[in-house]
């Protein structure tokens, strides 16, 4: 299995950074204690408060494709309906 590194950019509404900061952070606990997750570190833009950035590792793609499907994630998607603006994910390998 190869190691995953996932670079999410959330860039919020500019009336919704609170609630998405809130939603981005309910996250984290439950995430990092998920099988394959080796690390899961949540960054906010110092200039631009409402872009968020995800780095993620994880011990594959498969155990990520589960997180993928949690019941945390569906939530999240939910509780934010209508409230980000972009939402980008990258799919990266590690090469030096």
């Amino acid at each position: 299995m190869t190691k995953l590194t996932i670079v999410a950019n959330i860039i919020a509404k500019q009336d919704k950074v609170e609630l998405i900061k809130s939603e981005l952070l309910k996250l984290i606990d439950i995430t990092r204690a998920e099988e394959g997750c080796l690390s899961y570190d949540l960054h906010q833009d110092n200039e631009n408060p409402a872009h968020f950035l995800f780095f993620e590792n994880w011990a594959s793609r498969e155990l990520w494709q589960v997180h993928m499907n949690t019941q945390h994630l569906a939530d999240f998607v939910a509780t934010t309906e209508g409230a980000i603006e972009t939402f980008e994910v990258n799919e990266m390998t590690h090469i030096g």
